[in-house]
Formats: structure tokens, C-alpha cells, sequence
């Protein structure tokens, strides 16, 4: 198996091994694997998962911590360019969605983070987040909203709400209540693989 971590941020540079094909995953902690060792991450059992039916799939991890839209729109040019991905998926937004950021200004980031990986020639799948009622109901259902709009303007692929099989069982969260745990990513995998393995097939069909 073979998976790279990209910490682009810190400025590390290399370049990917060729691969029949490959899915680039620019997220935030939940797809970093926060407080797990990488290998229990779901983007690490996703490729674990395929390598059967799609052996020579790269995954390429450059989801860091705390991240957000805006600081994905300034790194994720550079990611494309330099690993060419078959398919590009967006785990971002549950933070800006946190800091109480404005919606329309998260849309439009989603938006051109989705444009930028179509113009690249990726396939686009955007995963979903949602935030605590807390914030009201206007903003937490307008919140959800924002990945809809955001898929349909881009025309990508969307799970609504990446981590609906496990939201409502606190035994799934780590201690904080936000990431979750090792026996959570399983279960929001799946979903997940649902929506991508046809996305690889008509890839692969289409190539």
C-alpha cells in the first residue's frame, strides 16, 4: 500500500509515483486523522478497501488540521498541478462553519475550490458538513444548504452529511465531542466509497 500524507503546508515537496489513478483529499482534521494514528484514518482504510478492485489507486492525504476554504483556495493550485488527480475530494467548511464564518462567502469558496479541480480535469466530490444546533436553527440549516448550492453550481458529486452515520452516538467522538474515533471511520467511509468507486469506474471507462 501505498499512501502519501502531503504536508503542504510545511513546504514539503515531492513528487507522487505513478498510478492508473489517483484521488487527491484536501480536508481538515477529520480527514487528517486527528488524534489517530494515520493508518486507523478513513482516508488510509479507503485505499486499504480498493486496493482488491483497484490496485495500482493512490490516495493522496493533504487535509490539514483547522483548516478552512479560503486557506484551501491558497494551497489547492499547487496540489493539482503537482499530483494530477483523477479525482479531487473537498472535506472543508466544518470550520469555517465553527468560526461562524459568513455562508455565502463559504459557498463561493467551495465553489471555486470545486471549479479549480474541474478545470484540472478531476472528477469532484464534495462531503458534506454539518455544525451544533447551537448556532441557531437559521444558521445551522442554512449552513447545510451551502453544500448543496455549492455542489449544484460546480456540478459535483455531494454526500450531504459526511459524518451522518455516526452524528447521533456520542461513542463514536473522541473526548472533545468533535473527531471522531477509530471505530467511527468505517462507518463514514462507506458512504463515501459508494459515491467514488463509480466515479473511478467511469474514469477508467472513459480513459
Amino acid at each position: 500500500m501505498r499512501l502519501l500524507l502531503v504536508l503542504l503546508v510545511l513546504g514539503f515537496s515531492f513528487n507522487a509515483p505513478a498510478s492508473a489513478q489517483s484521488v487527491l483529499v484536501v480536508g481538515d482534521s477529520i480527514s487528517a486523522a486527528y488524534g489517530l494514528d494515520e493508518a486507523e484514518g478513513w482516508v488510509v482504510l479507503a485505499q486499504k478497501q480498493l486496493e482488491p478492485t483497484h490496485p495500482e489507486i493512490e490516495f493522496i492525504n493533504a487535509s490539514i488540521s483547522g483548516d478552512t476554504t479560503e486557506g484551501a483556495l491558497r494551497r489547492l493550485p499547487a496540489a493539482l498541478e503537482r499530483f494530477e488527480p483523477d479525482v479531487l475530494i473537498i472535506e472543508l467548511g466544518g470550520n469555517d462553519g465553527l468560526r461562524g464564518y459568513p455562508l455565502k462567502k463559504i459557498r463561493e469558496n467551495l465553489e471555486t475550490l470545486a471549479n479549480l479541480g474541474t478545470d484540472a480535469n478531476a472528477a469532484v466530490l464534495i462531503l458534506g458538513m454539518r455544525i451544533p444546533s447551537n448556532y441557531g436553527p437559521a444558521y445551522t440549516e442554512k449552513f447545510a444548504q451551502t453544500f448543496v448550492d455549492a455542489a449544484a453550481a460546480s456540478e459535483a458529486a455531494l454526500l450531504p452529511f459526511f459524518l451522518e452515520p455516526i452524528a447521533t452516538d456520542v461513542t463514536y467522538f473522541q473526548k472533545d465531542g468533535i473527531h471522531p474515533t477509530a471505530d467511527a471511520q468505517p462507518l463514514m467511509l462507506q458512504p463515501v466509497l459508494d459515491l467514488l468507486v463509480p466515479m473511478l469506474d467511469n474514469i477508467a471507462i472513459a480513459e
